[in-house]
This record gives structure tokens, sequence and C-alpha cells, in this order.
């Protein structure tokens, strides 16, 4: 039988006893991108773009992958609150089937259309080919990353967060220990970088299935599909739609902006999304993933009273990310950045990034939150809605500030600040209206 998680109330410490793992997680698995610019310094400038623009080409990739961890998540979250086993393991076991085949068909996608994906980037030749190299063998070793988003969702729904951490940890150990062997000491360069991360992501997700089978006994007949891999796919495919539209956007970005704008410009967005904000992303993606289970759990419970308590027990820690992310940006940006680049001009345009960014991380956090528990109670189409209109409107609105008003990459880092406080602020107004504590499946 289940074990009752939630009482009679949500208190802060709960929150962040969930939220912590949680964040812990995100961290180390965007570590692997961190690893992987890190670890192809030395290949030489080309790597680095490639590496960098290839992270909204994944981004994308994870998207199709999350379309079964989004949708199930809330109902995993919903059967764990009212204590249904059964319908918990038809949910997991229809998920899996799902993850399976679209992971299957996105790594026939990628692994084929490698060198045509890269050139869509518009990268530098040599870069062009460094992108295509990694795309392809990250086809070939990458299946385990097509299940990974599902088992993490899944562990987070049950309110197992530390699981999901433990499974991180181990992967990213080994990504470390693997990387500079593939990469240098094989001499496979950057697609050396992509089977260290299948060989590793393949160990830790080997484990947590082990971990989740022992858990809920989930059965063979639980994996053939019926009618609720469909309400997966409708609740998860939203959510999917926004992740993957935001990678577009950056990829747009990438192609019709940042590249035109010089290597160098291309270099600092891959230090500062990948390295700079994959460490400090995390914290607001700790506390959504958090907010999202106990959400979705409270209300699995029959009681949206808890679920509104999440919120303001979660706003505090919210603000206080903000802050602290704010600060990291502004009085970080140079001996942060200088981590991953002795490239002097590099450094310069990584900084302006992450100063300028600076000011639009307390939205971030609250944009987070909001999205979390909107998509924990399983209302994820009014996070596309709110949240796709602001993207796409980066790509044009970047053209005008970089190159128009010959801001240069600084327009385009504003242009990212102004849209994340209209998304912000749309979502809060969705999530203050309350319909999402009235959906039922």
């Amino acid at each position: 039988m289940t074990k009752k998680i939630i009482l009679d109330k949500v208190t802060t410490r709960q929150v962040f006893s969930l939220a912590w793992p949680a964040a812990v997680s995100v961290l180390l698995n965007n570590a692997f991108k961190v690893i992987d610019q890190f670890s192809v310094q030395w290949i030489g400038v080309a790597a680095q773009a490639a590496v960098g623009a290839c992270t909204f080409v994944l981004i994308f990739f994870y998207a199709v992958y999350s379309i079964t961890a989004a949708g199930a998540g809330p109902l995993v979250a919903r059967a764990t609150g009212a204590r249904d086993d059964n319908w918990r393991r038809r949910v997991v076991g229809n998920g899996l089937f799902g993850a399976v085949i679209i992971g299957l068909l996105v790594l026939l996608v990628s692994g084929f259309g490698a060198g045509r994906i890269a050139a869509m980037l518009n990268l530098a030749p040599l870069a062009r080919h460094e992108a295509a190299e990694y795309l392809r063998w990250l086809a070939i070793a990458g299946f385990p990353l097509t299940i990974a988003p599902l088992l993490d969702g899944i562990f987070i729904a049950m309110g197992h967060t530390r699981k999901v951490m433990l499974l991180q940890i181990i992967a990213t150990l080994l990504n470390m220990a693997l990387n500079p062997l593939f990469i240098y000491h094989w001499g496979m360069g950057i697609g050396g970088a992509a089977i260290a991360t299948g060989i590793s992501r393949g160990v830790s997700v080997a484990i947590g299935f082990w971990w989740l089978l022992k858990h809920i006994q989930l059965r063979w007949h639980d994996c053939l599909p019926d009618n609720v891999l469909r309400w997966i796919i409708s609740i998860g495919v939203p959510a999917a739609w926004g992740t993957g539209l935001y990678a577009l956007v950056y990829w747009g970005l990438l192609a019709f902006v940042i590249s035109p704008l010089g290597p160098e410009v291309n270099a600092a967005l891959g230090i500062g999304y990948s390295a700079l904000e994959g460490f400090t992303w995390p914290l607001f993606w700790g506390l959504a993933a958090a907010s999202a289970s106990l959400v979705g759990r409270s209300l699995g419970a029959g009681k949206p009273e808890l679920a509104t308590q999440v919120i303001r027990k979660a706003m505090p820690l919210a603000l206080i990310c903000g802050i602290f992310t704010s600060a990291v940006f502004w009085f970080g940006a140079e001996p942060l950045a200088s981590l991953f680049t002795d490239d002097p001009t590099v450094l310069v345009e990584a900084a302006r990034y992450a100063r300028i960014l600076a000011f639009s991380q307390l939205f971030v956090a609250f944009e987070a939150l909001a999205g979390g528990i909107l998509e924990g109670a399983g209302s994820t189409r009014p996070v596309f809605w709110w949240s796709a209109p602001f993207n796409l409107l980066r790509v044009p609105l970047a053209l005008y500030f970089a190159f128009i008003l010959d801001w240069r990459a600084a327009g385009v880092w504003w242009v990212i600040n102004f849209t994340t406080y209209a998304k912000a602020l749309c979502l809060w107004l969705v999530l203050l209206r309350g319909r999402w504590q009235t959906l039922r499946f």
C-alpha cells in the first residue's frame, strides 16, 4: 500500500525537503552539458561552439522525450495521493510504452539527420562538423536519455526526490570519469563526450528501473497501451510543446541572430546558458518540481486546500532563490565564466550575458513556480498558451534590438528579460484564478 505522505497541512520544511534533492538532481543533470562544455575546450573554440549550439537541439529532443514524463507525473501524483496502486501501475506501464516508442523515433531522426540538423544551426564549417559528429554519436549511445525523464518524473511525483538525486549522482560521477577517456585517451574527440553521456546515463537508468519495479510491483500487462496512454499524451503534449518551442526559439536565435554576431557571442551563449544557468536554474526547477508533487498528491487525496497551502509556503522560497541567483549572475559573472574559457573576447561576452540576465532571475523563479504548480495539477495547456507567444516574440524582437537598434548581443539578452517579465505575470494571473484546482481525470 502507498505510504501516506501528505497529512493535514503543508509546511515550508516539507516543501524544502522535497525541493533540495530535486534541485540537486537537475543541477547534476545539467552538469552533463557543463562537463561536456568544459571537457571539449582543449579541442578548440569550434568544439565549444558546437556543444553550446547543440544544447538547444538536445533541449528540443528532451521536450519530445518528456511527453510521457509530463503526462504521467500528475497522474502518478494523484494516484499516490488517492492511494490507488492499480491506477498508478497502469499509468507507469503506459508511460514506459510511450517513452520507448517516442525515444526510438527521435534517435532515428537525429542519427540519420545529424548533418542536416547541424547545418540548420548556421554554424561556421568546422563547428558545424563537430556538432554533426556530436549528435550522430549521441543517437547511437543515447537511448537511456529517452527513458530517464519518465523515471525521474515518476519518482518525483511519488515524493521520492532523493532517489532521483542518487541516480543523478551516479550518472554524473561516471560521466566525469568517462569523458576524458573517450575524448582524449581514446582519441574520439567530441563524439567521445556523447558516448560517455550515453553509458553513464544507461547505468543510472538501469538502477532506477530496478528501484521502480521493486517499489510498485509493475506487471507486464500494465505496459500494454490502453486509454491511459491517451490521458498521458493529452496532458504531456502541451508541456512538451512548450519546452520544444522554447528550444526552437533559441535555435532560431542561434541561426538568425547569435551566429551572425560571431563565434565569440555563440560561445558566450553556450557558456552563459549551459554553464552559468546550468547551476542556477536547478534552484527554480527543484522548487517547482516539489510544489508540483505536493499539489498533485493533495488533489488526488481530495484536499484542494492543501494545494493552496503549497503556493503560500513555496513563494518565500522562490523569492530567496531569485534574489540569490541575481546576485550570483551579477557578482560572479567574470569569475564563473573564466572557468570555461581563456579567450578574452568570449569572456567579455559571457560576462555581459550574465549581468544582463541578472535582472530577470527573480521573475524566472516565479515563472517556474507558477508553471510547476499548474503542471502538477495537470493544467498544462494554460502554461503553453501563456508562454509560447512570448517565446516566439524573442526572435523578431532580438533581430530588431540587435541589428536595427544596433544593441548587438546586449539587445538579445534584454529581449529575453522583457519576455520573461511578461510570462511570469501571465502565469501568475492564471494561477490565482484557481481553475486548475477543479480539473478531473
